[in-house]
């Protein structure tokens, strides 16, 4: 078995609008220059908000490229969202590892966020490298969310 990513901190805002940033501004936090996976470059990122909504990257000629699924939408308090892209860093709809996304209350504009990377060992042969690499990724990603959720 292979441990799960988690990182949990606290971002100054509330919850409403931390779900809010990690949703429907997708697209404005992601590092897209550096992390897609489209032959393209992306121009945003995004999450349809329900369960069995799309998790994509959208190049600039409009191009597609998906990540994964939305499982479960429950805001503004957790998101679960199917990662499936291998170990190959392409997307396979015949693979998934899980990504869930709490958002705890903790002050009037304060909330804090535990995200859980989970389900590594499906990465097979390849899942203790992947988790390696994946943990810091994660870190960097999202030391960006929290200071797009800050409240101004």
């Amino acid at each position: 078995m292979v441990e799960s990513i988690r990182k949990s901190f606290v971002v100054e805002a509330t919850r409403e609008r931390a779900f809010r940033v990690f949703t429907e501004e997708h697209g404005a936090w992601w590092p897209l220059a550096t992390h897609h996976i489209g032959q393209k470059a992306a121009e945003t990122a995004v999450i349809e908000p329900r369960a069995g909504g799309r998790w994509f990257e959208r190049a600039t000629d409009g191009t597609i490229c998906l990540w994964g699924h939305v499982q479960v939408w429950e805001p503004p308090s957790r998101l679960v969202l199917l990662w499936q892209i291998a170990s190959d860093w392409a997307y396979d709809d015949s693979f998934s590892t899980e990504i869930e996304v709490r958002f705890v209350t903790l002050g009037p504009a304060q909330t804090r966020i535990e995200f859980e990377h989970r389900q590594l060992e499906r990465f097979g042969e390849r899942a203790t490298a992947q988790r390696q690499s994946m943990d810091g990724g994660w870190g960097k990603i999202l030391d960006l969310y929290a200071a797009r959720a800050k409240t101004a």
